[in-house]
């Protein structure tokens, strides 16, 4: 594949490269939806056979999001969305507890951590967290340790099975000292469930939280599991849905548009990986070739990083520029986490691995799904270089082939 000298053919002229904010829903998912928007509407807590009907419909949604992670329905709270499962994770704690996160962290954790004493940990240059830091940082008033399975800005896939195991330790200790305190370890994989292994036994977490919007499914609905050893303790009081962890009408069309996208990712995770990582190769190889300066963050090794993302910075010029310039061409990306690209701010996860200013000013996140195609990947590179070189005029920045 070879950089276009000129603008390509696109079948539309839009493509959107930004998955990690939102996913398209599916259409099966769409359609598995539908019929509890019209006649299934019943809530699934009346006492009359239709709503019972809806119920049993509910639980076998459950069921299947828990085999998918290799769980007991039991042990699955639905929730409206992961921003309410990691708050409902961190509701484990004691208010004397200590708690441990790492320092490129979706903000939702990083402001749970700040309620109670906590470390935060550093990561290294691609992002990784040490395992060997989270064994340093623990303490014996330490509760929770909250680690993502990967990043949704730079891609990083962390270590969780190693962390667990360095937690695993510190638990044989406290038992053998006749130390009480539990020590849970707690994964956000919202990011990473349509391309890697979510079973809650290989990754030996403790609590595991998940977003339908990530997984081409409806937006607000996650789930949150939780082991036998951990105690839920409920955010939101009133009918006790949820076995009274988590109370209100249960999002019926939403848990059933989750379990289908759920199902869907996992029956394509290992062929779809294979195929966004081989276009989100050649975006890179594109862009590498057209700008030598480009940096591209996270691991270097490309199977330590999420297989749809692809994470350049262009020091020198502004992201927010680049943006605008890509939107008029009908190329939409991101510049980091969406929470923080809407103020505007410089990335906590680019300072974080300590980029410069100059550097995380200039940053793109490009995040591939299942509708991209190579048209898509040839239009993109084509429409990034024009944008890059016609802003590098504007402000006089030069770049060497």
């Amino acid at each position: 594949m070879h950089m276009p000298s000129a603008k390509p053919e696109h079948p539309t002229g839009n493509v959107y490269l930004d998955f990690a904010a939102a996913t398209p829903m599916d259409p099966r998912v769409v359609d598995a939806m539908i019929p509890y928007f019209t006649e299934k509407f019943y809530n699934p807590s009346a006492p009359y056979a239709l709503s019972r009907q809806v119920r049993d419909e509910v639980e076998r949604a459950r069921a299947v999001l828990a085999h998918v992670i290799g769980a007991r329905p039991g042990n699955v709270v639905l929730t409206a969305g992961a921003t309410e499962a990691n708050n409902l994770a961190f509701a484990t704690v004691s208010e004397d507890a200590h708690v441990i996160v790492d320092a490129i962290e979706h903000e939702s954790v990083l402001a749970c951590a700040g309620i109670f004493s906590h470390k935060t940990l550093r990561v290294e240059a691609d992002g990784r967290v040490d395992p060997e830091r989270v064994a340093k940082a623990l303490k014996p008033e330490t509760e929770l340790v909250s680690i993502e399975l990967a990043n949704g800005e730079i891609g990083t896939i962390q270590p969780i099975r190693e962390i667990s195991q360095v937690l695993a330790k510190e638990r044989s200790r406290r038992l053998a000292a006749g130390e009480t305190r539990p020590l849970h370890l707690h994964v956000d994989a919202s990011q990473a469930a349509a391309y890697l292994s979510v079973n809650v036994s290989s990754l030996g977490v403790d609590m595991l939280t998940l977003s339908a919007a990530k997984l081409s499914g409806p937006k607000q609905v996650g789930l949150l599991w939780a082991s036998d050893d951990v105690r839920l303790r409920p955010l939101v009081l009133g009918g006790g849905q949820e076995g009274g962890v988590r109370s209100g009408t249960e999002n019926v069309a939403g848990v059933i548009g989750f379990a289908c996208a759920l199902a869907l990712a996992d029956e394509t995770r290992t062929d779809e990986a294979k195929r966004v990582s081989r276009l989100r190769d050649q975006l890179q190889e594109l862009l590498c070739i057209e700008f030598p300066q480009m940096i591209v963050s996270g691991p270097k090794n490309a199977k330590l990083r999420l297989p749809n993302l692809l994470h350049v910075s262009f020091p020198g010029l502004e992201a927010r520029r680049l943006v605008i310039l890509l939107e008029r061409l009908g190329v939409s990306v991101g510049t980091g986490s969406a929470c923080a690209a809407s103020k505007m701010q410089i990335s906590h996860v680019l300072e974080a691995i300590g980029a410069p200013r100059e550097v995380a000013a200039g940053s793109l996140r490009l995040t591939l799904g299942r509708t991209t195609t190579e048209d898509d990947i040839l239009y993109a590179a084509w429409a990034i270089a024009e944008a890059v070189k016609q802003e590098s005029a504007r402000v006089g920045v030069t770049w060497e082939n």
